[in-house]
C-alpha cells in the first residue's frame, strides 16, 4: 500500500501569534499534522489539548507538543517566538532581543536535519528572516518572512471600506519594510480591473488626502491595536496560514512577503516585503512592478533602513 503524503507544520512560540495561527490551521484543514514547541512546555501541551478537542468539529489532523527532532519529518516550520512589541516600540528596537534568541532556535531546528522551508513572523521581521538564512544556510528561496502580507491585507481592507466593494477584488500592494518605512505602491493599485488613481484624477469623490489617510492607519496600525488590547495576532495568523496554504498546496499565488532580493529594484542582499510567487518550492520568483520615480526612492530607502539594522547584529 502506498503511504499517503502527510504534510506536517512545526510552529516553534505557542503566544498569541502562535496559537492564533494553530487556530487558523485547524480550522481551515490545512495540514495532516501540527506540532507546536514552545520553551513553556505545559503552555504547549495545552494548546495541543485544546486543539485536539475541536477536531470533531472539522477536518481530521494531528495536533501534539512535541521538540525539535519533530522538524526532521516538517514541510514547514514556522518561528513566532520571540519577544513583543511593546506600547512605545518600533518593530526595530527588538533586533537585540530576538536576534540571540533565533540563532538557538535555528540551530536546533538544523541540527533536526530540517529540509522543508521557513516562515518567519517574529518582529522585526525582515530583519530575523535575514538572520535566518544566515543562521540556516539554506538557500534564500526556503526562507521566507511574513513581511507586508498583513500591510497588505489592511491595506485592502480599507480601500474595500472606501470603496464599498469586496476586499478580493481590490488588488493593492504594501512594500518595504514591516514597519515605519513601508510605502504603498498606487501606481499598482487596482479596484477590479479599473486603475485607482484614476478616481483621484478624475475627481470621483477619492482625493489624494484620503489615500494619505488610509495608508497612515495601515502604517500604524499595530500601534493603535497595541495600544488596546496589548498585541496584534489574529490579522498576522490569518496571513501565515494563507501563505501555509501557498506552499503546501503549491498554489503559486502572488503574496507580499521578505524575500531576498538579488538584484531586483536595484537592490541586493536584503530581505523586504514584495510581491512574490510562492509555492510548493517557497519563493519561485519576486515580482518587480514598474514603480514611480517616488516610490522607488522610498523603496530604497526602506532597504537602506533595513541594511542599516542588519549591519548591527553580529552574524
Amino acid at each position: 500500500m502506498l503511504k499517503q503524503k502527510v504534510s506536517r507544520v512545526v510552529l516553534i512560540g505557542a503566544g498569541f501569534v502562535g496559537s492564533s495561527y494553530a487556530f487558523a490551521l485547524l480550522n481551515q484543514g490545512i495540514v495532516s499534522e501540527l506540532v507546536i514547541i514552545d520553551q513553556n512546555e505545559r503552555k504547549a501541551e495545552g494548546d495541543a489539548m485544546d486543539l485536539n478537542h475541536g477536531i470533531p468539529f472539522t477536518t481530521p489532523m494531528r495536533i501534539w507538543a512535541g521538540d525539535y527532532s519533530d522538524c526532521k519529518d516538517a514541510d514547514i516550520v514556522v518561528i513566532t517566538a520571540g519577544v513583543n512589541q511593546k506600547p512605545g516600540e518600533t518593530r526595530l528596537d527588538l533586533i537585540g532581543k530576538n536576534s540571540s534568541i533565533f540563532k538557538q532556535i535555528v540551530a536546533s531546528i538544523m541540527e533536526s536535519g530540517f529540509n522543508g522551508i521557513f516562515i518567519v513572523a517574529t518582529n522585526p521581521v525582515d530583519v530575523l528572516t535575514y538572520v535566518t538564512w544566515k543562521y540556516a544556510g539554506v538557500s534564500p528561496e526556503r526562507v521566507i518572512g511574513s513581511g507586508t502580507i498583513l500591510d497588505t491585507a489592511r491595506l485592502r481592507y480599507m480601500l474595500s471600506d472606501a470603496f464599498q466593494m469586496d476586499a478580493h477584488s481590490i488588488q493593492a500592494y504594501i512594500m518595504g519594510e514591516h514597519g515605519d518605512t513601508e510605502l504603498p505602491i498606487w501606481s499598482n493599485t487596482y479596484v477590479g480591473a479599473r486603475p485607482m488613481m484614476d478616481y483621484v484624477t478624475e475627481n470621483m469623490g477619492i482625493t489624494q488626502a484620503d489615500l494619505d489617510y488610509y495608508f497612515t492607519n495601515v502604517r500604524d496600525a499595530a500601534y493603535h491595536i497595541i495600544d488596546r488590547k496589548g498585541a496584534t495576532y489574529y490579522g498576522i495568523a490569518m496571513g501565515l496560514a494563507r501563505l501555509t496554504k501557498a506552499i503546501v498546496r503549491s498554489e503559486n499565488s502572488i503574496l507580499s512577503v521578505s524575500s531576498l532580493l538579488t538584484g531586483q529594484y536595484g537592490l541586493e542582499d536584503v530581505y523586504i516585503g514584495v510581491p512574490s510567487v510562492i509555492n510548493h518550492t517557497g519563493v519561485r520568483e519576486i515580482l518587480e512592478l514598474r514603480l514611480t520615480d517616488d516610490e522607488m526612492s522610498k523603496f530604497h530607502h526602506s532597504a537602506k533602513v533595513l541594511k542599516e539594522a542588519i549591519q548591527s547584529i553580529k552574524l
